[in-house]
């Protein structure tokens, strides 16, 4: 009985909320029909009691605390934001989690009208009700841990072609600045995109060292912080190019060497099957003469 109350009042809600954006049953006062007119008339349509958008504003800050709790619990130390940044993503934080946060509860709600079609037990229900959401709401997370992941080695995988390009261009007498935009605009990939940012902070009126060592921070590759720490001495050194193209072949080596462990790796699992395959029927055909020769001693 619990059950069927709880699942009438999120259709009574949620047929509430969606209602609430038909213009039949919705009556705006004047002040929210005058609001678009008005210097700071943004207000009066946050003061709209049952609607979808303070519906969002009042459960994006749980939804935030939350996905971030639940998030550490399960090990994810690193900021969202952070992580959205660095993949391009179209959604901030808040938006993020309220999604997660959604997907769970649609999760929950399937759950529990399946339980009640199929007349699960009420533990069994409770127990589907605890664990599916909080699967969905994982498999979420770590999609988005994948894809981080998978833009790190994008990067790492770039960055020597594009540190060669940039050393070159540096060494023929373009500034960092034009160096940086030429590469954005003639490059494609991950290292590409990430540069279309700090053109576009610099364009902004960030100063150059200050817009790569934010791409560093965000991109967190070694590499990167290695490249940005040479590409700070633009106003220093006076051969910035050599250096740029002395950092390409270290990254070059670098992936090279993770090349080589890769390849190595996978030579060495290829041989756990063989392995596998030659040890079982060796123990097999041990085992017949031990077992002759205990049924002879105990004869």
């Amino acid at each position: 009985m619990r059950l069927y109350a709880a699942a009438l009042l999120c259709v009574f809600v949620g047929s509430t909320l969606l209602l609430s954006e038909l213009r039949t049953f919705r009556t705006r006062p004047l002040a929210a029909r005058l609001s678009p007119y008005l210097p700071a008339g943004d207000r009066w349509e946050s003061q709209e009691f049952l609607s979808i958008e303070s519906f969002r504003a009042l459960l994006r800050p749980l939804a935030e605390l939350i996905g971030s709790i639940t998030a550490r619990l399960f090990g994810v130390s690193e900021e969202l934001p952070r992580r959205l940044r660095r993949v391009h993503s179209d959604l901030d934080a808040s938006e993020f989690r309220v999604r997660q946060v959604g997907i769970a509860v649609v999760a929950t709600a399937c759950v529990v009208l399946a339980g009640l079609v199929l007349r699960w037990d009420v533990s069994i229900v409770g127990m589907a009700a605890l664990v599916v959401p909080l699967l969905a709401f994982l498999i979420v997370e770590q999609r988005l841990a994948f894809e981080s992941d998978a833009w790190k080695a994008r990067t790492f995988q770039e960055l020597p072609v594009i540190t060669e390009q940039l050393g070159m261009l540096l060494g023929s007498g373009y500034s960092l600045s034009a160096a940086l935009v030429r590469v954005a605009e003639r490059s494609s990939g991950c290292v590409a995109r990430d540069l279309e940012r700090v053109t576009g902070r610099i364009s902004q009126g960030m100063p150059e060292v200050a817009a790569l060592r934010e791409w560093a921070d965000v991109a967190d590759v070694d590499a990167v912080h290695r490249l940005v720490a040479v590409l700070a001495l633009n106003k220093e050194a006076g051969d910035l190019g050599s250096m740029v193209a002395a950092e390409a072949r270290s990254v070059r080596a670098e992936a090279h060497r993770g090349l080589l462990e890769a390849i190595e790796r996978k030579n060495q699992q290829v041989w756990i099957p063989v392995t596998i395959a030659t040890l079982v029927p060796g123990v097999i055909l041990m085992l017949i003469p031990f077992f002759d020769a205990l049924r002879e001693f105990g004869a």
